[in-house]
């Protein structure tokens, strides 16, 4: 190689005192080509880090076009060296480009991995994974992230030798924090980095490759270019880079990687990203612990003036909260700073003492005024924006356009949102939303459990992830429109879908979100699978999506008069099945078959069948009722229903309960009884003295022993009743209005233990710590 003029800058990645100090350095040395760390083949895109349309925190995204699961993205803010040194090249005329391995290299290996599987969680990666930062971070893929956790972090070195805690917290007070034109810095951390390499190598095959191939770009791009070359990468590739290695060794050293994948599959774009997610505690491993507080660092230096604007927007925020703060006291706070500083032995104030000194001067030393505080105020909630002339992927251009034809922007704050279904905008916007969660892109969250159904308002709660991009494009294979993605996505789950019960909501969900090509499908896979539905559980599920679908066709005048007919159909189906369904269940069988036949039921008193197959239905229920082969639970359920509607009178019902929770019943019988009866109608027994007396009397007769046993079922029934409720019923009992039955008053050890237990019912009602876990 010539001897010409190179100049190595070791940065971290996202650190606004290193992007002073690279800025002031550049402004030095004035290159004619400036190398950064980043996926080579994606250096057409830097351009557009200029355009005034970019408004960090922005990513550069790259995935794989004809094959979910498989993507990477490289974020950037405006403290990010490597954004400010594209920006500082592309004003100056210099030429710039990515140096690292193609992101072609990088998925054709996630690909790879991955096999057959197509599994999203061991392909997908970050920037903080694809470049190891000043603080030793992994570089490989989330596959091998397990093993690489259990690599030392070379920089924490450093920091315990300075006697600091972590290395963060050293690289802010040595390097961030310090002179901001000084270039000894980075000659210094050069020779650091070297020391720690030689004591901590690193010779994983990943690294050796990676600095292979930028030796090899850093050497082209020397020998095509007459003026000074800059190369801008992690800290700790320094000595890597700079190595003595032949072409020939490092050429030897590529040849072992995978073949690039086609150009026609890959893409690569700018993204929308958002500050929390530049955090390190977002899972972003070369993330900061405070995005907002290192923006504050990089808009206005670390100085007196800057941290009393810190403090104050600090004081300002817990004003908001509702602490009174004065000015003296962010005065103080300020003093305290440097004083923390001086006894820490640190050249200025930085995070640390502004922290601990706002706990202990504006919160009194109460901590939880900070935490209360802290997540707002250290990770903010700023969303990136990118030109309009960025090159999009299919779906996020479609989004895109959706977003503009909504007037819906994407927040990083939670919003609720109230739509109008009968507008074109509210519909417009519900379409939106509903297809997106079919993408698995759950920018919306519907409140109300879907309470919406058979009305003409939908209420939502917004907020956008930057994730949300990734998982939009790996959806590309199912179509270039959000609609037709939505629809073919939701065909496929319909097609493998066995459950009749699941098929049903996803027919829903389409219906929702206007595709028609996906309603027709799952209406015939519908009616198919209905055809051949024998399970009673099955049977029972499909019911009251199906009843949503109608009830949301009768609302929005859509013909589903098909609709009806399934569930009659499915209606009798059930009603045969139901009595031999329900028998010998085992306790998780038994809560699943109640919570379905309670459902089933609500549902088909909504849907108005016909009066021949609602009276099949009841039949049913009297068959579970009076069979001693169905599950007691279930034929608790049963009574209660036939009872509530009239079917079933108070004296049929008394010798029923009688039977059922008679003490020469088996007490797990009793109690099953007990529960489905009483789960979900727990308020009759303030308005049913008879029933508040059939309860008396099981509970009276139980032994000590059976009645603590049933303490927990107790607990769950009661726990449906909120405390007034609670209190109601305690005052009823205590006000004796429950009569001594004939037992008690012949049997003075009963009524002596049934007093004994209602003084532990009492505790319970009344909410006693003791009796309620």
């Amino acid at each position: 190689m010539p001897m010409k003029e190179i100049h190595y800058f070791g940065i971290r990645h996202h650190g606004p005192g290193s992007s002073r100090r690279l800025l002031a350095a550049l402004e030095r040395v004035q290159p004619a080509v400036v190398l950064i760390e980043g996926p080579a083949d994606c250096s057409e895109l830097l351009p557009f880090l200029a355009s005034t349309g970019m408004t960090p925190p922005v990513a550069l995204l790259s995935f794989v076009t004809d094959e979910v699961g498989h993507s990477i993205y490289y974020p950037f803010d405006e403290y990010s060296p490597e954004y400010q040194a594209c920006r500082w090249a592309l004003q100056a005329g210099a030429d710039v480009r990515f140096i690292d391995l193609p992101v072609s290299v990088q998925l054709a290996a996630a690909v790879a991995e991955a096999g057959e599987d197509h599994n999203a969680d061991d392909a997908t990666d970050d920037a903080g994974d694809e470049n190891r930062d000043v603080e030793g971070t992994d570089t490989e893929n989330t596959a091998s992230a397990g093993s690489q956790a259990l690599r030392l972090d070379p920089i924490s070195v450093l920091a315990r030798l300075a006697g600091y805690d972590d290395g963060e917290s050293w690289w802010n007070h040595i390097v961030e924090q310090g002179a901001d034109d000084d270039p000894a810095v980075f000659t210094a951390l050069e020779q650091a980095m070297a020391e720690l390499r030689d004591a901590i190598p690193d010779d994983s095959p990943r690294e050796v490759q990676r600095e292979a191939y930028m030796r090899l770009q850093i050497a082209d791009a020397v020998k095509k270019t007459d003026g000074p070359v800059a190369v801008i990468c992690g800290a700790w590739h320094l000595p890597g880079l700079k190595a003595k290695v032949s072409q020939k060794d490092d050429k030897a050293r590529l040849k072992t990687l995978p073949a690039k994948l086609p150009a026609k599959r890959v893409n690569s774009t700018w993204i929308p990203w958002t500050s929390p997610r530049l955090a390190s505690g977002s899972g972003y491993s070369a993330g900061v612990s405070a995005p907002m507080w290192y923006r504050h660092l990089w808009r206005f230096g670390q100085n007196e003036a800057s941290l009393a604007r810190w403090l104050a927007l600090v004081a300002e925020q817990l004003r908001q909260a509702g602490l009174l703060v004065s000015t003296a006291a962010v005065i103080e706070t300020v003093r305290l700073c440097h004083s923390l500083a001086v006894i820490r032995d640190r050249p200025s104030p930085g995070f640390e003492e502004a922290r601990d000194a706002t706990i202990a001067s504006l919160c009194g030393g109460d901590i939880l005024w900070w935490q209360q505080i802290s997540q707002q105020l250290l990770l903010g909630s700023l969303v990136g924006e990118v030109p309009a002339d960025v090159p999009l992927a299919p779906l996020l251009d479609d989004l895109q356009q959706w977003q503009k034809k909504t007037r819906l922007k994407s927040e990083a704050l939670p919003r609720e949102l109230s739509l109008d279904l009968r507008s074109e905008p509210g519909q417009l916007k519900s379409w939106l939303l509903h297809r997106l969660r079919l993408l698995d892109v759950p920018w919306g969250e519907q409140t109300g459990n879907g309470s919406s159904r058979g009305t003409f308002r939908e209420r939502w709660v917004i907020a956008w992830q930057p994730e949300f991009a990734v998982q939009l494009v790996e959806n590309q294979i199912y179509g270039s429109s959000l609609a037709q993605a939505a629809a073919e996505r939701t065909i496929e789950k319909m097609r493998s879908q066995r459950q009749l019960g699941e098929l049903a909501k996803l027919l829903l969900a389409a219906l929702e979100a206007e595709l028609p090509q996906a309603v027709e499908q799952g209406f015939s896979l519908l009616a198919e699978r209905a055809a051949h539905t024998a399970e009673g559980l099955d049977l029972l599920d499909g019911l009251p999506p199906l009843v949503d679908i109608s009830r949301y066709g009768t609302s929005r005048n859509l013909s589903l008069a098909h609709v009806n007919g399934l569930i009659e159909r499915l209606a009798v189906q059930a009603s045969l099945s139901l009595p031999v369904a329900v028998r010998q269940l085992n306790e998780e069988e038994s809560t699943h078959y109640r919570h379905a036949i309670a459902d089933a039921h609500a549902q088909l008193e909504l849907a108005q069948v016909n009066d021949s197959v609602m009276e099949g239905w009841w039949q049913a229920l009297q068959e579970v009722m009076h069979s001693n082969l169905c599950d007691a639970g279930a034929r608790g359920l049963a009574s209660r229903l036939l009872y509530q509607a009239k079917r079933l009178n108070e004296d049929r019902l008394q010798q029923l309960m009688a039977r059922m929770l008679s003490p020469a019943n088996p007490i797990h019988e009793a109690k099953g009884f007990f529960e489905g009866f009483f789960s979900g109608a727990t308020e009759r027994l303030l308005y049913d003295p008879r029933l508040r007396q059939l309860v008396d009397d099981w509970l009276g007769s139980l032994e000590e022993e059976a009645f603590i046993d049933s303490l927990p079922l107790l607990r769950r029934v009661f726990s449906e009743l909120d405390a007034m409720e609670r209190r109601r019923l305690l005052d009823a009992l205590h006000a004796g209005e429950v009569r001594t039955s004939t037992a008690f008053a012949v049997n003075e050890s009963l009524a002596s233990q049934w007093s004994a237990h209602l003084q532990g019912l009492g505790k319970l009602l009344a909410g006693d710590k003791q009796w309620m876990n």
